[in-house]
């Protein structure tokens, strides 16, 4: 099982959910360190249910299909969170602009920095509301992870010469 997969399992553990619901719980619980796009989700759902991880719940507006997690999926699920170990790798498409950033203008190497330093600090403010309305001790610390991931861009951000 894939990393998407998972996620979308896990995310699927809180109740029954259309692709667009599972897009945006997606942005909002994990988007900080782990992108999930409205393409891969609408790819994965269908494979998921075609392996009997889901199975297709009620119909919602504008034809929008639920989908239930099934036991299989949730023994699935528990099987891929088990059997996770090892390192992950960071793949951030600002760090490799950055570290080619040589190849562009000043002006538009100092674009890069400035509108990254924006995103990123809107993004630090989330963060940092996420995690203090969190109750649940693991989710917590992934939410304190967040906030130091978006920190961390940030200094470096800070760190590109002008």
């Amino acid at each position: 099982m894939n990393a998407t997969a998972a996620a979308l399992l896990g995310l699927l553990h809180e109740g029954p959910m259309s692709g667009g619901q599972l897009v945006t719980a997606a942005a909002e619980r994990f988007g900080a360190f782990f992108s999930v796009t409205r393409s891969q989700v609408y790819r994965e759902l269908p494979a998921l249910a075609a392996a009997g991880l889901l199975e297709r719940g009620e119909q919602g507006p504008r034809a929008s299909q639920k989908y239930v997690i099934t036991a299989q999926g949730k023994r699935a699920f528990r099987a891929w969170l088990a059997a996770a170990r090892g390192v992950d790798s960071l793949r951030s498409p600002l760090v490799l602009r950055l570290l080619h950033a040589r190849t562009l203008r000043p002006k538009q190497r100092s674009e890069l920095v400035r509108t990254s330093r924006e995103a990123y600090t809107e993004r630090l403010a989330v963060a940092r509301r996420a995690a203090r309305g969190e109750r649940d001790p693991y989710r917590k610390a992934v939410a304190d992870f967040a906030v130091a991931h978006v920190r961390a861009v940030l200094e470096l951000l800070d760190a590109i010469p002008d």
